[in-house]
């Protein structure tokens, strides 16, 4: 009982810490600034105040949905196919969590509108808060939360099914990121740094003490150690992200070290430095102290650790509120910004030479991530397989890690600054995503690494990363993707799809549908060429022949869009490549034909390659198959029978005589 009446009070503290974290950070760094210049209108202190206060509830409770649905769907045991008693008990209390996030969301706007337009919440409009959410980027990303949040409340109370819950999980966990992409990090330079680092910081930091609320929860669970062990190993995951992508875009919004000391804002960012390294601490005493103890049956161990630093979450959170309103020491041009580097993210690169194509990087922390990490679980994987006794064919690593690298250079380097800015070389990005990088994946065979290498969970009634994998791929949809037709739409859809409209344009805008741009590209060209040459299971079984024709029709609609777009006469993405246009290259259509001519005949080397390698697989397969005829016939003339292929011709020999 002592232990039940401690959850509310654990709640209110950490509440109250926050809130009180919040207010003395905004004080001190001047995020809550009530004076106001004669003439000029002001939204008022109840707005002033009220902002970052609903600023942070929305956060804690989008927070608390993520790490309640994850833990109720990925850390406790399940029950069959369903969730267990207590992981339903979570998805109850998230549906009230996720409908309140989605209010917050909502008021959110409202309170954002007031201090932009420098009126109080009373005097404004109906019309100016919905045209505000329907075409600004900050209402969008706010409608872009609260719609989800809604789904995510109906998810939690359509059904009980693990499937369902992870789903849910990863909603909720996407939900949280549209905020990232407006404020500091939208509008400063290295955006391809600031938002994505900005994005993993928020998600880390977010599953890291959702989770622990959600863990407190259901500390009576009969298989809590083993929960929390799980949860253990998350949180460290999370601690590692949130400290090197904090790292990272408290840099870009410094501008220097100087600015760390000398600087309210840089105070700021060393108190949440020394809060993090708290929790790193009690991190290492869970581990080294507090699991042992739960083991042995004494639960309060955790408990006394566990409310110690979800207060200092709470205080952490309640920092980042107040750092995202306070002004940032970056320096700013005394004429004002540059309209390109609030745009692109950088100003306008220097006349292009190959040089500058391989060199002066342009790194996304996003990409930067997805490779490291790649390549480190990559080769954990096969380390992990060879000290166990199996071997692992050297080439499918080589394959594995120079596909990864090659992501890490056609989005990191200077090819990618030109990219931005040139139609001739963002399609050599393209072409280079969407089949040579996808080539080199698939023919590291990363599923089937991760089948082997995986262990299964001691608990059968836990779903570890291996289970989840195959009911990925035993999915309905995975069938579904893997038909060979599907996956050729797909593929050729993003290059009519893009290309013949204004799509282009309004990606290029928002760094957010450039990154989506990009991983299309890739995902595309690995569905298809995993259909078509992977090793991996979960794939149709198609007959070489069938893959061969699936093939040449890729070929023929790759070739026919290089020619469409050669003969165009129309400027693809217009209004985009005008803003952005280098002075010294030449006219829009020249390079955008040169681009054409580029995707007509860049294709060719990996489409040989593939079809060499269709045709090898077409000639084993028929080898396999006359070895297979051949071990019936013999087994046939060791029994005295007649074998299949002895029928067959008896029945032509008896077709021809008629």
């Amino acid at each position: 009982m002592r232990s039940a009446l401690r959850t509310p009070a654990l709640a209110l503290t950490a509440a109250a810490t926050a809130v009180l974290a919040l207010v003395a950070a905004s004080r001190f760094g001047g995020a809550v600034d009530s004076t106001t210049l004669p003439g000029i209108p002001g939204p008022g202190a109840f707005t002033g105040w009220a902002l970052p206060v609903v600023r942070m509830l929305a956060n804690l409770l989008g927070v608390l949905t993520a790490g309640l649905t994850v833990t109720a769907a990925f850390l406790l045991p399940g029950d069959g196919r369903s969730v267990s008693a207590h992981g339903w008990l979570l998805l109850r209390r998230v549906t009230v969590l996720a409908l309140a996030w989605a209010a917050a969301s909502a008021m959110l706007i409202v309170f954002t509108v007031s201090d932009v337009l420098g009126l109080p919440v009373r005097r404004l409009s109906g019309q100016a808060v919905l045209s505000f959410a329907l075409s600004i980027d900050q209402g969008q990303a706010l409608l872009l939360q609260a719609g989800p949040a809604v789904t995510v409340a109906i998810l939690s109370r359509a059904g009980v099914s693990r499937g369902l819950a992870a789903v849910t999980a990863v909603l909720a966990a996407a939900a949280l990121l549209p905020p990232a992409f407006t404020g500091h990090a939208a509008g400063a330079g290295d955006h391809q740094v600031a938002v994505t680092g900005l994005a993993l910081h928020i998600l880390a930091a977010s599953l890291w003490t959702g989770g622990l609320a959600g863990l407190l929860l259901v500390r009576r669970h009969r298989r809590f150690a083993d929960t929390a062990a799980r949860y253990s190993r998350l949180a460290l995951a999370c601690f590692t992200a949130t400290a090197i992508s904090g790292a990272v875009s408290a840099a870009v919004r410094l501008g220097g070290l100087p600015a760390l000391s000398g600087s309210r804002y840089g105070v700021l960012v060393l108190l949440k430095v020394l809060a993090l390294v708290i929790v790193g601490v009690i991190g290492v005493a869970h581990r080294t102290r507090t699991l042992p103890a739960l083991r042995a049956g004494a639960p309060w161990a955790f408990l006394r650790l566990a409310a110690g630093e979800l207060i200092v979450l709470a205080a952490a959170a309640g920092l980042a509120v107040a750092l995202s309103r306070s002004p940032t020491p970056v320096p700013r041009e005394v004429a004002g910004p540059d309209p390109l580097v609030e745009l692109l993210g950088f100003g306008m690169p220097a006349p292009m030479t190959a040089a500058r194509l391989l060199g002066g990087p342009l790194p996304d922390m996003f990409f930067l991530t997805v490779v490291a990490v790649g390549v480190l679980v990559y080769l954990a994987g096969v380390r992990r397989m060879r000290r166990a006794g199996h071997g692992w064919p050297v080439s499918r690593t080589l394959s594995w890690v120079a596909g990864m690298l090659l992501l890490a250079a056609i989005t990191g380097l200077g090819v990618a600054r030109y990219a931005y800015v040139l139609f001739s070389v963002h399609m050599v990005q393209h072409m280079v995503l969407s089949m040579v990088v996808p080539i080199l994946l698939v023919g590291g065979a990363p599923v089937t690494l991760a089948l082997r290498a995986l262990r299964r969970p001691a608990d059968p009634q836990v779903r570890g990363a291996r289970e989840w994998l195959l009911l990925v791929l035993h999915s309905r949809a995975v069938r579904l993707l893997s038909h060979p037709l599907v996956a050729l739409g797909i593929y050729v859809s993003s290059l009519y799809g893009l290309y013949m409209g204004d799509l282009l344009g309004t990606l290029m805008r928002y760094h957010l549908g450039h990154l989506a741009m990009l991983v299309h590209f890739v995902l595309a060209g690995y569905l298809l060429f995993w259909v078509l040459i992977g090793a991996d299971p979960g794939r149709r079984r198609i007959p070489p022949a069938m893959l061969t024709v699936v093939h040449f029709l890729a070929m023929v609609s790759h070739a026919f869009f290089g020619f469409v777009l050669l003969q165009s006469t129309t400027v693809i993405a217009a209004g985009w490549y005008t803003a952005v246009h280098p002075p010294w290259a030449g006219p829009l259509l020249a390079d955008q034909r040169l681009g054409a001519a580029l995707a007509w005949a860049f294709g060719e080397i990996p489409a040989v390659i593939v079809m060499l390698v269709l045709v090898r697989q077409w000639i084993r397969s028929d080898e396999r198959e006359q070895a297979r005829l051949d071990r019936a016939a013999d087994r046939a003339d060791r029994h005295g029978d007649e074998d299949d292929l002895a029928r067959y011709n008896a029945f032509l020999a008896a077709a021809r005589k008629r």
